[in-house]
C-alpha cells in the first residue's frame, strides 16, 4: 500500500508518518520509485502500537523508539518486554534511572513497602507504583482515615487476581511485535475498562445495601469476600 493509504488505514497523518520514518521508529517501506515506497501490514500493526504508547501511554517519542528498538533487535524475553512497556524496565543497552534520592521518599514508603512483602511480590525497586501507593498512604494518614497497608490487603490480593487474569491473556508464542501489541493491550488499554467495571460494581453495591429496603423484605447483608 502507498503511504496515504497507510494514513487512511492507521489514521496517522502522512507528515507524522514521514516523521516516524526519519527517525527510525518505523522502518522504510520496499522501495518501488526514486521518491515511493509500498508498506504492509506490520508497518500498519507498529503504526498502531506507536499511537497507543505515544497517546494512550503518554509515553515520549524517545522512550517509545525505544521500546520499538528492542523489539526490533528480537527481544524474546517477554517479562523484559512487559516491563519495558510499563516504564519499569530499561530496553537493553538504555542508560539505568537513576536511584531515587532518599530525601526525596515520601512518607509512606516503609508502608508500602511491608505491603508488598506482605504480599511477596517481587518487583523492580525503581518501579513507580511503589512512590504512588506510599504517597496514599502517606495521605490518608494526614487525613485520619484510619487506613493503613494492613487495610489494604484485601485490594492487593484483589489486584494480585486481576494481574493473574492480565498476564494469561499475554501468549509466550509469536513475535516480539504481536508480544508487545498484547502488553500494551492487557496493561494500558484495558485500564479504563477496570475503572469503569469497578464504578458500575459501586454502584450496584450501594443501591442493595444502601438504597432501600429489598424487596424480598430480608435483612441488607455485606457479600462474603
Amino acid at each position: 500500500m502507498k503511504v496515504s493509504e497507510l494514513s487512511r488505514r492507521t489514521g496517522v497523518r502522512v507528515p507524522l508518518i514521514k516523521y516516524y520514518l526519519r527517525e527510525g521508529m518505523l522502518p522504510p517501506g520496499r522501495a518501488t520509485a526514486a521518491n515511493q515506497a509500498d508498506y504492509g501490514e506490520d508497518h500498519v500493526r507498529r503504526l498502531r502500537l506507536i499511537r497507543t504508547l505515544i497517546g494512550t501511554r503518554g509515553l515520549s517519542a524517545g522512550a517509545t523508539k525505544e521500546i520499538l528498538d528492542a523489539i526490533t533487535a528480537g527481544q524474546e524475553d517477554l517479562h523484559q518486554v512487559l516491563g519495558i512497556v510499563l516504564g519499569v524496565r530499561p530496553a537493553k543497552g538504555a542508560e539505568p534511572e537513576p536511584a531515587p534520592d532518599p530525601d526525596e521518599n515520601p512518607e509512606g514508603l516503609a508502608e508500602a513497602r511491608s505491603l508488598i512483602g506482605a504480599m511477596g511480590w517481587d518487583v523492580s525497586p525503581g518501579n513507580p507504583a511503589t512512590r504512588t501507593l506510599a504517597e496514599v498512604l502517606t495521605a490518608l494518614d494526614h487525613l485520619g482515615a484510619g487506613v493503613d497497608w494492613h487495610s489494604l490487603l484485601p485490594y492487593a490480593r484483589l489486584a494480585d487476581a486481576m494481574a493473574e487474569l492480565d498476564l494469561r491473556q499475554l501468549d509466550g508464542g509469536g513475535d516480539p511485535l504481536a508480544q508487545a501489541e498484547r502488553a500494551v493491550l492487557v496493561t494500558v488499554l484495558l485500564e479504563p475498562a477496570l475503572l469503569a467495571l469497578r464504578r458500575l460494581a459501586q454502584e450496584d453495591k450501594s443501591s442493595r445495601l444502601f438504597g432501600g429496603a429489598p424487596a424480598d423484605g430480608t435483612d441488607k447483608a455485606w457479600p462474603d469476600l
